[in-house]
């Protein structure tokens, strides 16, 4: 972590919860948020749509952010199921994330569409979150860096500064599955990422855009992946729907 970027600890609660178990889980850490008078990291909680008004409720003058899985690339229209970045904007979200890998995945989006969102998600004064990452025959194959770069160009809109952009790295083959790369590894790729963000968008946006890593974090490797010179923070799954692991990492990073 560099200490001009502010460490951001997000949880991407995906499609898990119900109203009682997300607001309290939210309650519980938004109490040790306000115990700890802030400093040291940023915290976001992503939970899923249906909880968004709840959650919001429960963290409301803790500190902590609210922020939501997806958005579309346009602000109103037909376009049944889904909700634009001016609508979450308007629920008291903050962040979005978008181009997650299971999005990529499930979803069959592309870097046009993502960079799209992003686009949308900035115009409305959200700070997208933009998810890259290879897949586990892509990094076998040696082609992590050559797919990474790719994506970040692809995906990152006209617009992204430090302050309405965070990238998140997440090699797709350590997503839920408990491996992760070593810490020469991950530091490595997040320092190829912000030399790429040199050239998307100049050196300042580069230096200060935040780099995130998303993989099977959890408290037993929190403290030294966060304390990696290119990691400013990370995209937590699975673990940040306990609120004990997910303290537990945001305290690692500070």
């Amino acid at each position: 972590m560099s200490q001009q970027r502010t460490p951001l600890i997000a949880g991407n609660w995906k499609m898990n919860g119900r109203l009682e178990d997300g607001a309290e889980r939210a309650e519980d850490l938004a109490g040790r948020m306000q115990a700890k008078g802030g400093g040291g990291f940023q915290m976001l909680l992503c939970p899923p749509a249906t909880l968004l008004t709840a959650v919001g409720a429960a963290i409301a003058d803790s500190g902590i952010f609210l922020g939501a899985q997806d958005c579309h690339f346009n602000d109103s229209g037909a376009h049944t199921g889904d909700i634009s970045a001016a609508m979450l904007a308007d629920l008291g979200c903050s962040h979005v994330i978008v181009g997650h890998s299971e999005r990529r995945a499930d979803h069959g989006e592309n870097d046009a569409l993502v960079n799209a969102k992003a686009a949308a998600a900035i115009a409305a004064g959200l700070i997208a979150i933009v998810c890259v990452g290879e897949t586990e025959a892509q990094r076998d194959a040696g082609e992590t860096n050559q797919v990474v770069a790719g994506q970040a160009r692809g995906s990152v809109p006209d617009g992204a500064n430090a302050g309405n952009l965070v990238i998140a790295y997440e090699p797709v083959w350590a997503i839920g599955t408990g491996r992760t790369p070593t810490a020469a590894e991950v530091q490595a790729v997040h320092a190829m990422i912000r030399a790429t963000m040199a050239g998307i968008t100049n050196d300042q946006t580069a230096a200060g855009c935040r780099i995130l890593y998303g993989g099977s974090v959890k408290p037993g490797n929190a403290a030294e992946l966060l304390s990696l010179a290119d990691v400013d923070g990370g995209l937590v799954g699975g673990a940040s729907l306990s609120a004990d692991d997910f303290w537990a990492i945001a305290t690692a990073a500070g």
